[in-house]
């Protein structure tokens, strides 16, 4: 194996770990929390802390079922807009929004996993993307969110 198998390699890992990072630590800002802590808003938006977690199930299935799937989000039962995707309906609670985010990133692992970064997918609205381009919009995705998150927490709990 040559030098630019172990870089090509390598960047796969970090990306796959780097998801891995940021989904355990937006998933961590639920813990200890009431039902109610995890609904609280805190800003004028409808973001919670629980709305965020929804969210980012929602734009994980966007990205990896429907852009790297090619599965609409209509035949998905996504809603339409990132805006509507944080909003909770009243059976929503932190664990089945914990349990639709652990499988919606089981089903996006098993999308990707026979693919390689350079590949090309076709299911995004806008035109063909690579793989890698994907990992780079859902790390910049839940590294944003993650930090909307430790401050909601922070808040949650200074209340």
């Amino acid at each position: 194996m040559g030098a630019a198998d172990v870089r090509l390699d390598d960047e796969r890992t970090q990306l796959d770990a780097f998801v891995e990072e940021y989904r355990a630590a937006v998933e961590a800002t639920l813990d200890g929390l009431t039902e109610e802590q995890a609904r609280r808003r805190l800003v004028p938006s409808s973001t919670t802390l629980l709305g965020l977690l929804a969210h980012l199930t929602w734009m994980q299935r966007v990205w990896f079922e429907e852009c790297v799937g090619g599965t609409s989000r209509r035949a998905l039962g996504l809603v339409s807009s990132p805006e509507e995707s944080f909003r909770l309906t009243d059976d929503d609670t932190v664990a089945s929004v914990l349990a639709a985010h652990r499988a919606a990133c089981a089903t996006a692992r098993a999308a990707v996993a026979d693919l390689a970064l350079d590949d090309v997918v076709t299911g995004h609205r806008s035109g063909p993307r690579t793989l890698r381009w994907v990992y780079l919009q859902v790390l910049r995705e839940l590294a944003h969110h993650c930090g909307h998150a430790d401050i909601l927490r922070e808040q949650v709990l200074a209340h």
